[in-house]
């Protein structure tokens, strides 16, 4: 198993269709279905953003899984101190490739990565009924410090 980061958008687009596909399933009424030239052309876009880092899982050779993360600064103001955080946009594995440690290696990666920069915090978000998605988090001792509401009108 080898993580690295990567430029290649187009791998990170074939590799985010088993959660874009999970997103499209339980909320088809904010997610378009899967479509692979839209997704490329958005992670171009991205992909070159200094602040976002692309991590790719590779299984012999074979890319299985990607995370998309995030360094954030959050600059002082009348209200907060300053501070920093790795945000989680994204974590996608292959479906046959997953509850097998891969995961957890790409979360441990993320770690390892915060503790060099000397950040202290990894953020992240997910849709309520993502029972995957809350459940990997749980085993990876993340707790809840917010909530995030809505009222549909």
């Amino acid at each position: 198993m080898e993580i690295s980061q990567t430029k290649d958008f187009e791998l990170v687009a074939k590799l985010n269709k088993p959660v874009h596909d999970l997103h499209f399933t339980l909320y088809p009424k904010y997610f378009k279905q899967y479509d692979y030239k839209k997704i490329k052309e958005e992670f171009k876009k991205l992909i070159n953003n200094e602040k976002f880092i692309f991590l790719i899982l590779q299984v012999n050779q074979e890319a299985v899984g990607y995370a998309w993360i995030e360094i954030r600064d959050y600059p002082e103001n009348a209200f907060k101190k300053s501070y920093q955080s790795i945000y989680i946009h994204q974590i996608s594995m292959i479906q046959t490739q997953r509850k097998k440690g891969y995961g957890t290696a790409l979360m441990n990666y993320i770690y390892n990565l915060a503790n060099e920069k000397g950040i202290d915090l990894i953020e992240l978000d997910y849709w309520a009924d993502n029972n995957i998605a809350k459940e990997f988090y749980k085993k990876q001792d993340f707790v809840k410090y917010r909530e995030f509401v809505y009222k549909q009108l």
